[in-house]
């Protein structure tokens, strides 16, 4: 029966925190999802005191499987140079968005301090990441001392969420490929 609990718990997260990243917040129903997630009606009341604290455990999930993407792509093996252009060119669906930023374009996450703590806390960390990565880029040579690593990484992460934006705007992923090779174009020249 516990297992059973526990299995509905994660489909009700996985499946809400699917409806965030189609339709976000406002978007999303009990019924839609209920419908999703494919479990009783009784199932989201019982694990969850509301659409508030789903959607809350949706975005930590989403959030906690994005800052693992980061962690091993940006702390891994490799170049500086290399683990970057291995982040910016990591396979995603730009159409789509990023599953953690699209939710910042919600008004009533934006509004709220703690549905909007998954996101800043997502972002915060690649920021670091970023910054630790050009630091050691910088240490070995790899890029010149003037690089600034805070500006820098909060130059590349606003290129992958602009670059989304960009590609939803055209419905086509041709501007997100060319904002991320015009970054790893200046890169380079920093190198």
């Amino acid at each position: 029966m516990a297992r059973q609990q526990d299995d509905a718990r994660e489909r009700l997260i996985e499946g809400t925190s699917e409806l965030l990243w189609e339709r976000g917040y406002v978007g999303i129903s009990p019924a839609a999802i209920l419908r999703r997630s494919g479990v009783g009606q009784g199932s989201m009341y019982h694990h969850f005191q509301g659409k508030g604290d789903l959607v809350l455990a949706a975005e930590q999930h989403s959030a906690a499987l994005m800052q693992e993407e980061l962690r091993s792509v940006l702390t891994g093996d490799g170049t500086a140079f290399d683990r970057i252009a291995a982040y910016l060119l990591r396979e995603r669906d730009a159409l789509r968005g990023c599953r953690v930023g699209r939710l910042i374009a919600d008004p009533e996450v934006v509004v709220n301090d703690r549905l909007r703590e998954p996101v800043r806390e997502t972002f915060a960390l690649l920021h670091r990441f970023l910054v630790d990565v050009i630091e050691e880029g910088k240490a070995v040579g790899e890029f010149g001392p003037a690089l600034d690593a805070e500006e820098t990484a909060a130059a590349l992460a606003a290129v992958v969420q602009g670059g989304y934006a960009l590609a939803r705007a055209e419905q086509s992923v041709v501007p997100y490929e060319r904002a991320v090779r015009g970054a790893l174009t200046l890169l380079r020249a920093a190198a």
